[in-house]
């Protein structure tokens, strides 16, 4: 999701205090609220839940993300467990298992509990992840994803992996899994688009290869940008639409000009899954102060899929947050 791109060091001037969370729990869990402002109100929840030192309103916060659940919007759904995710906090843990072992919801969001335990490095919920992982039954997008959590937990905490050096990344956010760690030689853009098409490593591995790539985007003006996002593009071409999801994802965290033709393509493919398209979208909705942007969005507020439709509309929020220079995606309350 593309408004993940915000930083802890533009924080919120959000107040403190539990009418604060519980006003902006009432957003999030109203129906008749727009989405837009759902999203605003999560998006300022999400900034409690993940302040450090913790507050006396990181649970509350959490709490109220999580009481999300209970709306029939997979795509804000999908998002609340993102956030859970982010938090770094064990008290998410319960929620995101619960989606996780939902099979009524919808793979979507329990893509994305999966996801998100997997970065909160849980061990306690390997036993679950592996079960989804291996039941043959089990949609892919799921089964994808739990492999994943599988390894950046395993990974996270294996001797191996304490000992990488890894670049300091110009990102906030937990990854699904860590870029590849600092060698004596590093790969070029050519070998880690090898390693980022190659079908027959592990999502995992493919996963480390894409999050290098994006470090090699930040800032936007290094000479590697341009090249490592064509090089990302590229990915589009994958057979699975978590690959394809989360290179949208990637191009929304870095709001790079140069990505507008490969998300506008994956955006206009009504053949394509609707994870996919969504991802398009928001990516899209963060490079909204880029010309000709807005007009590609209004071209799919009707259009046939829900998912996407909703997320034409949280998009072309977050491009008018971007063309009026606001500081944060967020909804900011007055306490009472």
């Amino acid at each position: 999701m593309a408004p993940s791109a915000i930083s802890p060091e533009e924080t919120p001037q959000i107040p403190s205090g539990d009418s604060t969370v519980l006003a902006l729990r009432k957003t999030l869990t109203s129906e008749n609220e727009a989405l837009a402002a759902r999203f605003r109100a999560l998006f300022s929840l999400k900034y409690l839940a993940c302040q450090e030192p913790r507050t006396e309103n990181t649970i509350p916060a959490i709490d109220a993300i999580a009481a999300g659940f209970a709306s029939p919007s997979a795509l804000l759904k999908h998002e609340l467990a993102y956030c859970l995710g982010q938090s770094r906090h064990d008290a998410a843990i319960p929620y995101l298992q619960n989606v996780l072992s939902d099979r009524e919801e919808d793979p979507m969001c329990r893509h994305e509990a999966a996801e998100a335990i997997g970065a909160l490095g849980d061990k306690g919920s390997l036993k679950l992840l592996i079960e989804r992982r291996d039941d043959e039954n089990e949609e892919t997008v799921v089964k994808e994803t739990c492999d994943i959590a599988v390894g950046r937990i395993e990974w996270e905490h294996s001797d191996a992996g304490k000992l990488e050096k890894l670049k300091q990344s110009d990102f906030a956010s937990i990854d699904p899994a860590p870029p590849l760690a600092i060698a004596a030689k590093q790969p070029s853009i050519e070998e880690l688009e090898q390693t980022l098409l190659d079908s027959k490593l592990s999502l995992f591995d493919r996963y480390r290869a894409m999050f290098a790539l994006r470090d090699l985007c930040s800032p936007p003006d290094l000479p590697s940008a341009v090249p490592a996002i064509n090089a990302l593009a590229r990915g589009f071409t994958d057979s699975s639409a978590l690959f394809r999801h989360e290179i949208a994802f990637v191009f929304g965290q870095l709001s790079h000009p140069a990505s507008i033709p490969a998300l506008t393509g994956a955006l206009s493919n009504l053949k394509e899954s609707s994870m996919v398209r969504h991802e398009a979208a928001e990516a899209l909705g963060s490079l909204g102060d880029e010309e000709g942007v807005e007009e590609t969005l209004k071209g799919f507020l009707n259009d046939p899929d829900q998912v996407v439709r909703d997320s034409i509309i949280v998009a072309l929020d977050m491009a008018e947050f971007e063309k009026n220079g606001e500081m944060e995606y967020a909804t900011v309350p007055v306490a009472a």
